[in-house]
């Protein structure tokens, strides 16, 4: 049966100050609120001495994209998924590219209702293999995202959350149990960068990244938006690269995408295609096997190789597959060595459209 839609869902992860506030425990803003109060996200409220989630069931709109868009380069390659939002967001990023979203202090903006049950039945009912809880956050609206997952699971769906993983542990780690593949941005590689540009703190995030790998079956991509002369230095970026080669091994793959002008930030250029092809080469040069470019023309940048014989097995322009020469077990066809990943039987890609779809009709 559907659960009920209502503005004030019974939030988890709060508990009591002795001044009469509530603390939220979601993520490491830890806001303290009084009655009627939202939290820094604007969708978490204290509301009759309760904390609440006041989108649940409540999305910004949905729609059909290839997984590549995610991006997801190792997750079921070429196959469909289901993406929705909500609004709101827990962190403060001034170049945030989604920002009418993010950024929304109007609930009327969010014009579709669906229960849970009708997210997974929408994903079978169009053939997605997954759903995406994307374009804001869905920490901040980890209940919904949780209860969609079970949803999901039981029609035999995928879920896949597109994060910043601003999180404390425990809550990540009920999260991330009904994950089965998650794309987390690592937005900088200081803390200076996550204090001034995105009003928090990177040790939180390397945190996420790391329990996510190691302690869990969710698979794990991670983004880096480079910005020029924020966070772009060859210093920061084999850093940065050197971190993940170290703390989660050579098989996490790492997706380095363009910075466009937006939101606050929009007296800095474009970032340039060779920043993201120089941010490419040092991870490899760092012993990364599968690093890509995003947001430009790249193919080189775009395609999966080998990790035993180098060759391609994975090509790709944009968002469309041009070749696939992996098995169902995601090993090379040259030479049997096997990509990281997850893999099945490859079949006809959903290529790079992207098509607006409704749950209900009007």
């Amino acid at each position: 049966m559907d659960r009920a839609l209502t503005p004030g869902f019974p939030a988890r992860w709060w508990h009591a100050l002795s001044d009469g506030r509530l603390q939220c425990d979601l993520c490491p803003r830890d806001c303290k609120l009084h009655e009627g109060q939202r939290g820094a996200c604007f969708v978490r409220a204290m509301e009759g001495g309760q904390m609440v989630l006041t989108t649940y069931g409540r999305s910004s709109g949905f729609s059909i994209d290839p997984v590549e868009k995610k991006p997801l380069n190792h997750f079921y390659p070429g196959s469909s998924i289901l993406s929705f939002g909500t609004a709101g967001c827990n962190l403060a990023c001034k170049f945030c590219q989604n920002w009418d979203i993010s950024k929304s202090r109007e609930m009327d903006t969010l014009m579709d209702d669906a229960t849970p049950e009708a997210i997974a039945q929408a994903a079978v009912r169009y053939g997605a293999k997954s759903v995406a809880f994307t374009y804001n956050d869905p920490v901040i609206f980890a209940e919904y995202a949780m209860d969609t997952a079970d949803a999901c699971h039981a029609l035999g769906i995928n879920t896949v959350a597109v994060t910043a993983g601003y999180m404390h542990a425990a809550p990540a780690r009920e999260f991330y149990a009904k994950m089965d593949a998650a794309n987390i941005d690592l937005k900088g590689f200081t803390d200076d960068f996550y204090v001034k540009l995105c009003g928090g703190r990177l040790q939180p995030v390397l945190d996420t990244l790391a329990y996510v790998w190691h302690e869990t079956q969710c698979w794990l991509e991670i983004t880096t938006l480079l910005i020029p002369g924020q966070n772009d230095s060859d210093a920061e970026l084999k850093s940065l690269a050197a971190w993940c080669r170290k703390e989660l091994g050579a098989d996490v793959p790492l997706h380095f995408s363009a910075f466009h002008p937006d939101w606050k930030m929009t007296d800095i250029p474009p970032t340039p295609p060779d920043t993201l092809v120089r941010a490419r080469r040092i991870a490899r040069d760092a012993g990364l096997r599968y690093v890509y470019t995003g947001n430009v023309h790249n193919r080189e940048g775009d395609t999966t190789f080998c990790p035993g014989c180098g060759k391609a097995v994975i090509e790709r322009d944009w968002y469309r597959i041009l070749a696939y020469r992996l098995d169902a077990e995601g090993r090379c066809e040259h030479c049997q060595a096997t990509v990281a990943g997850r893999f099945g039987e490859y079949a006809t890609p959903f290529g790079a459209q992207r098509i607006p779809v409704r749950l209900h009709a009007r």
